[in-house]
């Protein structure tokens, strides 16, 4: 047997699935795409996670749009978030071309075109179907991990919490954590030390000051109502296919504050909120983090530890996360042992560093005999990858340079118009397009405030009264006075009196 079918053998019984699959390309060796030798995903091990790297321009973006339309072709909604505007063509059929044909026959696989249900949402003020969570809904647990707080800091962003949940406070937005912290240490001081002990001004400046951090990078936006329902992320369409949900983040490459505390929010609230699954034959949703660096780089330890807990836990609820990125080694190590699928593009060896990554990523990889693993990923091709998954019993697949299948999708952004056309005829931008500013704890403390001048103004008017009314008046001044002179006189005739009756003796 030549090694040829021997390897096709090996790749066919390593990806072979008895249950629901995606097709992502065909296999390669020594440079020839073998189309009897297909790479399948399962569904089943989709929830197990996943990362897409490779250097710029290698390919990734249309990696992605392929998983995304597969998926969405079965009913798996998806959400994709957009760094930089790359992805919004899924919503329009693409465009039969030579090279693309001449791809799809080496593969297999018969090409056509197709679009796919697409939903724009926002973090900005740009149009769309605008994202928001109360400040609330993150508890002081997660609010303090995002800004970065010690132990004693979050210790009063906990006391925080409790007494607005006394007093039945909201805390909506930012404006009104930033009114609760100067309460406490100014007007509502005494009320808080008898009820929940002192609390140091310079603890709550820090705490203020790491607020201003995070509003300066728009989290002004985010924080408020409505609350958006991670359930919206879940639509299918008349057709059967899952929505394709693209956060346009276009507008928010440098404010990775933002972008890393939109991501946790909305990890931890798709966990807390999804039912459990356990070991799910497809997942429900599945998640893919475009340019992973800006949440990993600005993110601190006890950040990434919350991250590292909620991809650890995430996948019981039926959520496959993928992140995006050029270079493999931006993804904390904690993270990459949790993933299950690892599509890997072409690297590029620049410099020592380069070449020393290139070993390190090499290393990630199962080893193989067919392939010398830091050669193969400096020689790839645009469109071809590295690819290892899962099986269905969770065993990792040989190692595979896989020619990937070409997006249905246009391979090209939507003009201004198109994109505009999508959000007029969307339901949820119409359903999220109010911002609500209900009472909150701004205004219940600034009433509170408020009421507490006007009494202190009442108190100080009636004490000047009463001491006015306690002072004698001017007729009884002179009254006295009278009575005064009136006694004096008579006692001097008096002893007058007595004076005369001894000189008569």
């Amino acid at each position: 047997m030549s090694k040829t079918e021997l390897f096709s053998n090996y790749i066919n019984e390593g990806y072979a699935s008895k249950g629901e699959s995606i097709i992502l390309g065909a296999a390669m060796l020594d440079g020839e795409t073998l189309a009897n030798t297909q790479i399948k995903i399962p569904l089943k091990t989709l929830n197990r996670h996943g990362l897409i790297a490779g250097a710029t321009g290698t390919g990734k973006t249309k990696t992605i749009q392929v998983l995304s339309e597969q998926l969405s072709s079965i009913g798996i909604p998806v959400l994709m978030m957009d760094v930089k505007g790359d992805f919004s063509g899924i919503a329009k059929e693409g465009e039969e071309k030579p090279f693309i044909t001449e791809r799809q026959s080496k593969i297999n696989i018969p090409y056509k075109t197709a679009s796919f249900p697409v939903e724009l949402l926002t973090l900005s003020a740009q149009n769309g179907v605008r994202l928001r969570a109360t400040v609330s809904e993150f508890g002081p647990v997660l609010f303090s991990r995002i800004l970065d707080l010690n132990d004693t800091q979050a210790g009063v962003m906990a006391v925080i919490f409790k007494y607005c949940d006394d007093t039945k406070m909201p805390l909506l937005d930012l404006k009104d954590i930033k009114k609760v912290l100067n309460y406490i240490t100014e007007e509502g001081k005494d009320e808080i030390s008898a009820d929940y002990g002192k609390i140091s001004t310079s603890t709550t400046g820090i705490i203020l000051r790491k607020i201003v951090e995070l509003e300066q990078q728009g989290a002004a936006l985010f924080f408020g109502e409505t609350s958006f329902d991670i359930n919206d992320l879940l639509r299918i369409d008349e057709n059967g296919k899952g929505y394709v949900n693209i956060i346009r983040l276009t507008d928010i490459q440098d404010k990775p504050k933002l972008f890393s505390t939109f991501m946790l929010s909305l990890l931890a609230e798709i966990y807390h909120q999804m039912p459990e699954k356990g070991d799910v034959e497809r997942p429900e949703l599945v998640l893919f983090i475009d340019e992973a660096h800006l949440v990993f780089n600005e993110a601190s330890k006890t950040l990434l530890d919350q991250i590292e807990t909620i991809i650890k836990l995430i996948r019981s609820k039926g959520i496959g996360v993928y992140f995006i990125t050029q270079n493999p080694m931006d993804v904390p190590s904690g993270v990459l042992a949790q993933l299950g699928l690892k599509i890997q593009h072409a690297l590029r060896a620049f410099t020592a560093n380069d070449r020393q990554d290139i070993k390190q990523t090499a290393a990630n990889y199962p080893s193989s005999e067919y392939y010398k693993t830091d050669e193969v990923l400096t020689s790839l091709g645009i469109g071809e990858a590295l690819v290892t998954a899962l099986n269905e019993k969770g065993i990792p697949t040989p190692l595979a340079a896989t020619m990937l299948r070409a997006p249905m999708s246009r391979m090209d952004i939507l003009t201004l118009e198109e994109l505009e056309v999508i959000n007029s005829n969307s339901k949820l931008v119409k359903k999220y397009s109010e911002q609500i500013d209900r009472e909150s704890a701004y205004e219940i403390l600034n009433k509170k405030i408020e009421g507490a001048n006007q009494q202190a103004t009442i108190d100080q008017q009636t004490e000047v009264e009463q001491s006015k009314s306690t002072e004698p008046s001017t007729a009884s001044i002179i009254g006295k006075s009278v009575v005064k002179v009136v006694t004096s006189a008579s006692f001097i005739r008096g002893a007058f009196g007595i004076l005369m009756k001894m000189f008569r003796k």
